[in-house]
């Protein structure tokens, strides 16, 4: 057990962002722990030409203005994606923004997009040697911007160079009008913008571009937004973000809070809605499911449901940074549990059970 799981209770009596400024700050300064294991060799993956060592990945949101990713690649993660990144400052929504709900193992937060701005961001990967792991760059849009296509376009030019695969978030409940992005056609506007601009910035290796979407959509919308990502040449689709919906399990003080809710009871209807996109896209695109991973088992729905790779966040308020390391391990002992000799065997085995449920 490291240090950092042992001060867990104590940083729980902190104020949520409270808490969160001094991990990020402790990893950024190399406090934090380090995992040396190798990661089993069936959960190997070589995605858009990138080698992922396990599917287990850093969501966005934690590390908004690239200030611990190193510290977190240490903790043996997947890959880490930073953000989200937006191209001027933003100081985001008033205090408090973050809530925990410790009865539901769950999160509420507006937080509003606040980080430095690309500038700081760029600075802090520019010199990044990509031997030390995977970095994905999350970008957004001001919430002043006049056309936030422009501020996608910027993000894309100043950071797809540098990074190793980039996330369009149109899905986030906190910016007003964004997830009007996910329409038809804002939606393929913005992405053969971006798209297009990327190609002018990264002439010799073409970042994959991926789509953050929102849990809170109909099977209509979801297809839709399927097939302009794939008519746009999209290359995968992270599914998702944070859900404006108030389950009536809730049962934790802050759960009327407004912004958006994530943890454990976002896994259902995320898995469900991972598993209608998973056969929208029929093979076509590579999907990473997000939204309530606390363990291996949860994990291991995820990908049964359609993804290729899983990213968390909220279950380390609860769990701790050796997280990664526990559901990679039961990963491998699930999928040998199933007789499956690799991970991408698993991939999509409950699909339309869960989209037909």
């Amino acid at each position: 057990m490291s240090l950092f799981d042992l001060a867990m209770p104590a940083m729980r009596c902190l104020d949520p962002e409270t808490a969160h400024r001094i991990t990020v700050r402790t990893l950024g300064a190399g406090l934090g722990p380090v995992d040396r294991s190798q990661a089993p060799s069936a959960l190997r993956q070589r995605i858009w030409k990138l080698d992922f060592a396990h599917p287990v990945c850093m969501a966005a949101g934690f590390d908004k203005s690239a200030e611990c990713w190193r510290g977190l690649q240490r903790l043996g993660v997947g890959a880490v994606e930073v953000g989200t990144v937006t191209p001027r400052p933003q100081a985001g929504n008033p205090r408090p923004r973050l809530f925990r709900l410790p009865d539901d193992r769950a999160v509420i937060n507006r937080n509003g997009f606040n980080n430095a701005g690309l500038e700081v961001a760029r600075a802090r990967l520019v010199d990044r040697d990509r031997r030390s792991g995977i970095v994905g760059i999350n970008i957004g849009a001001n919430k002043d911007t006049p056309d936030p296509v422009d501020d996608y376009v910027l993000g894309m030019r100043r950071l797809a160079p540098l990074a190793d695969y980039v996330t369009i978030n149109v899905s986030s409940p906190n910016t007003p009008g964004l997830r009007d992005l996910q329409g038809e056609g804002p939606l393929g506007r913005l992405l053969t913008a971006a798209l297009q601009v990327r190609a002018e910035v990264c002439s010799e290796a073409l970042p994959p571009v991926l789509l953050k979407i929102a849990p809170d959509l109909a099977e209509g919308q979801l297809q839709a937004i399927v097939e302009t990502a794939i008519e746009c040449r999209v290359d995968g689709l992270i599914v998702s973000n944070t859900t404006i919906a108030r389950p009536d399990s809730l049962r934790s003080r802050a759960q009327r809070e407004a912004g958006g809710l994530s943890g454990r009871p976002l896994f259902s209807p995320s898995t469900r809605v991972l598993a209608h996109a998973y056969r929208a896209a029929a093979g076509r695109l590579p999907l990473v499911g997000v939204g309530g991973i606390e363990d291996g088992a949860t994990a291991y729905a995820k990908i049964r449901a359609g993804a290729r790779l899983v990213q968390l966040y909220t279950a380390l308020v609860y769990n701790g940074p050796g997280l990664f390391r526990r559901i990679r391990d039961d990963l491998a002992a699930l999928l040998a549990a199933d007789g499956l000799a690799r991970i991408e065997d698993a991939v999509g085995l409950d699909a339309d059970r869960l989209a037909d449920g």
